[in-house]
């Protein structure tokens, strides 16, 4: 996800990602400790979205 495009969401829609990147990190995590998770680079690709997404609203909310 690029920056251009999380800066275009509202604050109500950076909620909702922040949430649903949560949920997806928290499955990809489960799924690598029963060895089913085919690339381990996408954990590391989903922390820096969320990353993104917080440093967003902090920008948005100060």
């Amino acid at each position: 996800m690029k920056t251009t495009e999380i800066r275009n969401m509202s604050s109500a829609e950076l909620e909702t990602k922040l949430k649903e990147l949560k949920a997806e990190l928290f499955n990809l995590r489960f799924q690598h400790a029963i060895n089913q998770l085919e690339n381990p680079h996408k954990i590391a690709d989903v922390k820096k979205d969320i990353a993104r997404v917080k440093t967003i609203l902090n920008e948005k909310n100060a």
